[in-house]
């Protein structure tokens, strides 16, 4: 039953995902890819699947894995195994275990790695050495992995091209705003069922995330107090109709604090010693850092499963905080991940990436570079057809009136 359910999840996800089916039947013949393997490392459910037997489809040889240990879909996983992809993942590895799977994609000697988190293109660099004589290059999926590989190629450590598919204004607009917006709150209805309308939400962080899951939450009748230590964005999101106040003063009478920041240690013992009781903590960042759960394990007196990816901490003030999915990636841990049109645009992108490396990869200098425009107008264009909609194109006169010098 895994493998036909894994099937129908993928099937359906495909059905949903027309521009990357068009970029596929447009490259078909050519198999742009045959001779080439592809190491791939994301959360591994249904619209990862379709990007990964795409790439098979295009000509080539794959090993795949998840690039969280709590994000893999079983029956995604099953179903990929039963047509023989070589995928290394299950929900629920430990760090051990993940970070094993992680060296068995690389054992295959990739071409072309496809990552979210940049944990395959840094294992490749450090304890790997050896992949990156054959390596022509990367492309990464997220903003966690952009920073680290950006950070790499700072320090000159940096030996490939690797295309920053998150920092694409299709990506990171999209994806992030309503792709995490939405996906977000899937996982925590999922985890908790509870009512989101009249409760007070504390969104940390106002960048693309944050905006979207501020947003979804007001939607759904949330009050959302949102903090920030950027001032731009703690102006913006204040323009936006958002309170605006630090971690330590909100968290006070909050029903739910989702963290959407990056960093670490955002919600730490001293928010939470002042917590109210019964605080719901969920993080949508790609890493387990946002919460301090180490802090939170330290200061319980008591912890039990309240419900399935909900624990409850009763700390010695007797008050009761729950995390949700362990402070791992939330709309994926409990929930089903992004939209598939959603994925459909970052997966768009992550195939034009990968076509672009084996293509001309190996003349490309060893640094962080963006999708080209043109690229990602071409496939803004063919997610507009595949949507049907159309617009406006500039007149003559318009355009020689934009060109004319004051």
């Amino acid at each position: 039953m895994s493998v036909e359910l894994g099937e129908k999840k993928v099937r359906w996800a495909r059905d949903h995902m027309p521009v990357l089916n068009e970029l596929r039947c447009g490259e078909l013949e050519k198999q742009p890819l045959r001779g080439l393997k592809v190491g791939i490392s994301l959360h591994f459910e249904a619209k990862s699947a379709v990007l990964a037997l795409t790439l098979r489809e295009l000509g080539a040889e794959i090993a795949a894995t998840s690039s969280n240990p709590l994000t893999a879909d079983d029956d995604v996983v099953d179903y990929l195994k039963s047509l023989g992809v070589p995928i290394y993942a299950w929900k629920g590895m430990s760090e051990e275990e993940y970070v094993e799977s992680l060296h068995r994609v690389l054992d295959i000697g990739p071409d072309i790695i496809v990552d979210d988190g940049a944990d395959l293109l840094y294992l490749a660099h450090t304890e790997r050495k050896e992949v990156l004589d054959r390596l022509i290059g990367g492309s990464e999926e997220t903003t966690t992995g952009v920073r680290r590989l950006r950070n790499m190629e700072k320090k000159g450590v940096l030996r490939v091209p690797v295309f920053a598919v998150n920092d694409s204004k299709l990506k990171f607009i999209f994806d992030n705003k309503y792709g995490t917006g939405q996906s977000t709150i899937d996982g925590i209805l999922s985890a908790t069922n509870l009512l989101v309308a009249g409760k007070k939400a504390v969104v940390a962080g106002y960048g693309w995330v944050g905006r979207g899951v501020a947003m979804r939450l007001r939607g759904m009748g949330a009050i959302v107090t949102v903090t920030e230590v950027d001032p731009v964005k703690a102006v913006e999101a204040l323009l936006d109709g958002f309170r605006v106040a630090p971690m330590i003063e909100a968290i006070r009478d909050a029903d739910l604090v989702v963290t959407c920041t990056g960093d670490k240690d955002v919600v730490r013992d001293e928010h939470m010693v002042l917590a109210k009781d019964g605080v719901m903590l969920a993080n949508a960042g790609h890493f387990n850092v946002e919460i301090d759960v180490a802090a939170l394990e330290r200061m319980a007196v008591e912890k039990r499963e309240a419900r399935p990816w909900v624990t409850e901490y009763r700390l010695g003030n007797g008050k009761r905080i729950y995390l949700l999915g362990e402070g791992r990636l939330i709309n994926l841990v409990s929930g089903q991940g992004h939209p598939a049109e959603i994925m459909d645009i970052s997966f768009s992108l992550q195939l034009s990436a990968v076509l672009l490396l084996a293509r001309r990869g190996r003349e490309l200098e060893p640094r962080v570079y963006n999708i080209p425009g043109d690229v990602e107008e071409e496939i803004a264009k063919l997610i507009l057809r595949c949507w049907g909609v159309e617009i406006d194109s500039l007149t003559e006169e318009q355009i020689r009136y934009l060109s004319e010098e004051f």
